[in-house]
């Protein structure tokens, strides 16, 4: 992780709401009320430590509390919920959402983002040429790459100069090859 182009943490932004889902129940696991849940976040392992989550189906949304996490695989892990006790429960809530409110969400390290702060920030080169905003954010293993409708952009250190939230864009060095 660098300071001026860290790779995003990602968190899937509800349609740019006042809630971020950070994962989708897929099914139970075993006898207990354990499910296996797809991830929006690259920290599954923080969600006991978040106190104001809130599980939505198509009830509505009601608080709900991580117990324990584990068996991450890529982008799924099995997560126990306080009140899912039994496989008949945790079937109950098969295709719930699990989300926080924006305001609640942990603060990252300085020069650290997550995925929804930096999807639909507009780009533009250090010479004033605008990119367009930040659509998708693929992830190659070395680098990310900001993906805009005029180019993709690395995220390294060379190219991406600032990062500006309060102005919502980014600032990149015009690298010869990048863009056309």
């Amino acid at each position: 992780m660098t300071k001026k182009s860290p790779p995003p943490s990602s968190l899937s932004d509800e349609a740019g709401g006042d809630h971020v889902e950070l994962a989708t129940v897929v099914k139970p696991h075993g006898l207990d009320g354990n499910v296996w849940v797809d991830l929006n976040t690259d920290f599954p392992e923080r969600l006991p430590d978040w106190p104001a989550l809130e599980i939505v189906g198509p009830g509505g949304p009601e608080r709900a509390r991580v117990e324990g996490v584990k068996g991450i695989v890529g982008n799924r892990c099995i997560v126990k919920l306080a009140g899912v006790n039994d496989r008949d429960q945790a079937e109950e809530i098969r295709g719930h959402v699990l989300r926080i409110r924006r305001a609640d969400i942990p603060p990252l390290p300085e020069g650290s983002y997550y995925d929804f702060q930096i999807i639909g920030l507009r780009v533009v080169t250090s010479g004033g040429r605008d990119l367009g905003e930040v659509r998708n954010i693929l992830r190659t293993g070395a680098n990310d790459i900001y993906e805009t409708d005029e180019a993709l952009i690395p995220v390294i250190d060379s190219v991406v100069q600032e990062i500006d939230l309060e102005q919502g864009r980014i600032v990149i060095e015009e690298v010869e090859g990048l863009i056309e």
